[in-house]
């Protein structure tokens, strides 16, 4: 098939096959380049969409960009399960195999170091929500009617206070999770808090944040997390993973879907 290369990640040799029904970007299987000591994951891509014009255009329409990422990492989330993938950038195309040649023995010494530091780790993301005001499980009797301009403002008062009060503590409680999970965690990274609005998560985000933890702890790590999920009304704890170890593994990476 021909067509520009698409490089998803690179990665130290693997013998565990990946799976046989797996597709990448465009629905073309991704297969293995080695060099050297490295193995780039590409596979074929058309030049119409993924040339440096149309690129630059596609990356500009949200319907394809989703496509087109979700597709990166599905390949991705398959070489989680077998290896220590280092993965690239979302778009990182190139004319032929011996770009992708060309592109590994140039950053050769930094993807050995990086692969070194991550063998055997993944990434967990853990998110803190202070949630909207919650319907009742029952329905409520209607708050009587304000018996004056000074009541109504007195119960405006007291709602934001009570919100304020929320939020402080949700503030508290995400900075003492951090602390306890960085204990849990060989690296830790704080992302910017997600604008509800992007990503269409219910509630004020107030913990962003990515762990490196070794596969063997993942479970405990899990678990500490688990057990803080009910801890305060009001306040909400999001686990997602385990990801290839994207927020650890330098500049030649991107954001997964959805960070």
């Amino acid at each position: 098939m021909t067509g520009l290369r698409y490089v998803y990640a690179v990665c130290r040799p693997f013998g565990t096959p990946l799976q046989a029904q797996l597709t990448g970007v465009g629905g073309d299987p991704p297969r293995l380049m080695p060099h050297h000591d490295l193995v780039a994951v590409v596979s074929h891509v058309p030049e119409g969409e993924f040339g440096e014009e149309p690129l630059r255009a596609n990356l500009e329409d949200l319907d394809w960009l989703t496509a087109v990422a979700r597709a990166h990492q599905g390949v991705i989330d398959a070489l989680t399960t077998v290896t220590t993938p280092l993965p690239l950038r979302l778009g990182t195309v190139f004319r032929d195999d011996s770009g992708v040649r060309t592109m590994i023995e140039a950053r050769e010494e930094s993807f050995t170091r990086t692969l070194d530091r991550l063998e055997g780790r993944v990434e967990w993301g853990v998110k803190v929500y202070v949630e909207s005001e919650r319907e009742p499980e029952t329905p409520a009797e209607p708050a009587a009617k304000p018996a004056s301009g000074r009541d109504y403002l007195r119960r405006r008062r007291m709602a934001t206070r009570s919100q304020d009060d929320l939020w402080q503590r949700a503030e508290t409680f995400a900075t003492q999770l951090h602390e306890s999970l960085s204990g849990s965690a060989e690296d830790s990274r704080l992302h910017a808090p997600q604008n509800p609005a992007l990503s269409g998560a219910a509630g004020r985000n107030v913990l962003n944040a990515a762990y490196l933890v070794p596969r063997a702890g993942s479970e405990e790590f899990v678990e500490k997390v688990e057990t803080t999920k009910d801890g305060i009304p009001g306040i909400r704890v999001e686990l997602t993973g385990p990801w290839a170890a994207y927020s650890f593994a330098g500049e030649e990476t991107a954001e997964k879907e959805g960070s």
